[in-house]
């Protein structure tokens, strides 16, 4: 066996060791039947909520500029952390053990033992319903792991390029002796909308809880899939196709701003539950919300109220988070299925419907009786208004830095961040590399694979 690929094994391993707490595997009772063998194995091994449920994009919050600190703040955070604050090309700093890395494809190793033991199992009348669930939701968490890996280790979606722009390792198999190399941006996107439509025909309709996926969730991935590669008509197919089985929205009137976390968990705007597993400096003690972005939100839109506070020192936090405590919200909701058929009816030139599911969504986040609804003269101020309204109502969601990896190819939308440490400005400009993070240095040793170019 090549060293790399001893090295490789070494770390998949320890990652399973460190982190299967939970489900059938660590609950056998001794080596010769920790290999999980039956439906019901698998489907606990698809609900260990330590491997599944989350998003690790962290890094990618940090950056998207939703927040700021303070210098001193800013010290005491972790190496890694600072790095992205400010956007550095050694993001990572010789750091073993990046979440945002090994966490998707110690995700993509389960599935893919799932859909290996898959194949020695044969569907029938009884098992069928349990059958198509397991294998519909590990495509969907395989697809999500690829997905946020390409949103962080490779360039947006181009059509023009992707066919020869580096994209994730696509590892599908549980063979551990198959060496990782790196598809293409398109290869990664194709894959992951194959395994997601495969998904929404496996899946149930409802499924038995919201940490688990249904139809309406892999739509909802999907939808979001489109919208970064930019294919906005398969976006509006599938954001309709999941409000079509679930669009309920909260009425903010009934939340109490006044308390912590004013978005209770698994709340009914919740569609797949999912997070970002790890603290970071965006914490509500440290990060602090941009004052024009704050002022942005009127006296009547309860957003203001719901999403914010005002410390001691008069800066803003931020509470709004839709997980109901200190994570970050990272799963797929209704409300940003509505903004997604939204932006992608404005660009198919249908003002009337683009602004019909812009004014549905706001006039549940306005004080009862205060809302008027919306209206564009063309499609391109409907685009431009609902855009500002994506901005805030996705707010510390884990999607800003994908948007704007997408948007800033329009000069339209383009974004320049800016932060100041120390009287230091440090600066993003649109489009640049840095919007694509450098594979560990510690994969590229035990892998050999192709890093990004810096």
């Amino acid at each position: 066996m090549k060293k790399r690929n001893y090295i490789y094994i070494l770390i998949v391993l320890a990652l399973m060791l460190h982190s299967c707490t939970k489900g059938v595997i660590d609950r056998k009772p001794n080596q010769s039947q920790v290999v999980p063998a039956t439906l019901t194995d698998f489907q606990a091994l698809l609900d260990n909520t330590s491997v599944f449920g989350s998003d690790k994009i962290g890094a990618g919050e940090i950056g998207a500029g939703d927040f700021y600190v303070n210098y001193p703040d800013y010290q005491s955070a972790y190496i890694t952390d600072q790095a992205a604050y400010n956007w550095q090309k050694d993001i990572w700093q010789g750091t073993l053990g990046v979440q945002e890395w090994d966490g998707p494809y110690q995700q993509v190793f389960y599935t893919n033992v799932v859909f290996d033991g898959l194949k020695s199992i044969t569907a029938n009348t009884g098992n069928q319903a349990d059958y198509d669930n397991i294998k519909g939701m590990a495509l969907f968490l395989r697809a999500e792991a690829f997905y946020d890996v390409a949103q962080l280790f490779a360039k947006p979606y181009d059509p023009s390029t992707a066919a020869t722009d580096l994209g994730a390792p696509l590892r599908l198999t549980s063979d551990l002796n198959v060496k990782s190399v790196r598809s293409t941006v398109q290869q990664t996107y194709d894959q992951v909308t194959n395994d997601l439509v495969q998904a929404s025909q496996l899946l149930p309709v409802t499924p038995v809880n919201v940490y688990r996926p249904g139809k309406a969730a892999a739509f909802a991935l999907l939808a979001r899939v489109y919208l970064a590669m930019g294919n906005y008509p398969l976006a509006l197919q599938n954001s309709d196709a999941s409000l079509k089985l679930y669009s309920t929205l909260i009425d903010y009137n009934t939340l109490t701003p006044s308390i912590r976390y004013p978005v209770p968990r698994l709340n009914p705007e919740v569609v797949y539950q999912a997070y970002i597993p790890r603290d970071g400096i965006w914490e509500r003690e440290q990060g602090k919300i941009d004052s024009n972005l704050y002022r942005s939100y009127s006296t009547n839109d309860l957003r203001r109220s719901v999403f914010f506070l005002t410390n001691a020192d008069s800066t803003v936090g931020f509470k709004g988070m839709y997980d109901g405590g200190r994570p970050l919200f990272s799963g797929m909701t209704t409300d940003e299925q509505y903004l997604i058929r939204a932006e992608s009816y404005a660009r198919a030139g249908q003002t009337t419907l683009a602004m019909a599911d812009l004014n549905t969504l706001l006039k549940t986040r306005f004080v009862t009786g205060t809302f008027v609804p919306y209206s564009a003269s063309s499609p391109d101020d409907a685009l431009q208004q609902i855009i500002t309204e994506r901005r805030k109502e996705l707010l510390l969601r884990g999607i800003r830095w994908q948007d704007l990896r997408r948007l800033n190819k329009d000069p339209k939308f383009a974004v320049t961040l800016t932060r100041v440490l120390n009287g230091v400005a440090y600066t993003l400009p649109p489009n640049d590399p840095r919007y694509v993070l450098p594979i560990p240095d510690y994969i590229i040793l035990a892998t050999g694979m192709q890093q990004n170019p810096r």
